[in-house]
């Protein structure tokens, strides 16, 4: 295991590198593990996310900014930075942990990402903890409205098709791509009502779906920008243009055309 990897991703150097193990070890793997650091981490994430988010949204009321907080602090918002740290393969677990996947399970490395930080302020204090915070949630702040005050695409999918009166989506993972240790997720997104279906891909089956709910968003708002009499003409078979979305991180790409109206 080369941790001297994970710290050139973190940049961040630890002094006391038994910290650093602490952090990285599941109590599935020995009686030292990283519970407590994970408690001290999470305290330390909301204290120097709610003062970015207080230097940067001076508009915002205190209703707002917690909200905003929560949609940044949240299991899945972690997971996928701790994606990006690729930290699945600098885990220590236990062998039931690692025989079932833990190794790729949003929680656990969610919560090992917490972890990380409460022994980078145990280590060397608070400002170093905010260093490395501040250097994965600027880019994140940088994709958010805060007029959706954070709301990932699969909320504003489904507040949007309710305030339509329209069913809501349903989500199909369709594929699987990739080495387990780096599967890639293909998830089908149908909005019926609307002729809707696209195709969004991501790290796992939740990033996957939030690609495809970022897809159905634009083709939703585009369908109900055409008249009823058209919608109601236009044959099933003739849909919105399929795409493909990937989530990495937070952020979507841009729609691809498909072949036909099956995943690859």
């Amino acid at each position: 295991m080369n941790l001297q990897l994970l710290q050139t991703r973190l940049a961040y150097t630890f002094r006391d590198t038994g910290l650093l193990q602490q952090a990285l070890t599941h109590r599935s793997h020995s009686a030292v593990h990283n519970e407590r650091l994970e408690f001290l981490g999470d305290s330390i994430l909301n204290c120097v996310v709610a003062s970015i988010l207080y230097e940067r949204f001076t508009n915002l009321d205190e209703g707002d900014l917690s909200r905003l907080r929560a949609n940044l602090v949240k299991q899945q918002s972690l997971f996928e930075i701790a994606q990006k740290l690729e930290l699945s393969q600098f885990l220590r677990l236990g062998e039931g942990e690692l025989k079932s996947g833990g190794f790729r399970r949003p929680s656990i490395l969610a919560d090992t990402l917490e972890a990380l930080l409460g022994a980078i302020f145990l280590d060397t204090g608070f400002d170093a903890a905010r260093d490395v915070i501040r250097a994965f949630i600027i880019p994140l702040l940088d994709t958010v409205d805060p007029a959706t005050l954070g709301k990932d695409a699969k909320t504003l999918l489904q507040e949007f098709l309710q305030s339509k009166k329209i069913s809501l989506p349903t989500y199909n993972v369709v594929a699987t791509h990739g080495a387990a240790h780096s599967q890639e997720f293909e998830v089908e997104c149908l909005v019926p009502k609307l002729n809707v279906q696209v195709f969004g891909r991501g790290g796992s089956r939740r990033a996957g779906e939030q690609a495809a709910a970022r897809l159905a968003l634009e083709a939703a708002q585009a369908a109900l920008t055409k008249s009823p009499s058209s919608r109601k003409s236009k044959p099933r078979a003739a849909q919105l243009k399929l795409g493909i979305g990937t989530i990495q991180g937070d952020t979507a790409s841009a729609p691809t055309e498909q072949p036909g109206n099956t995943p690859a």
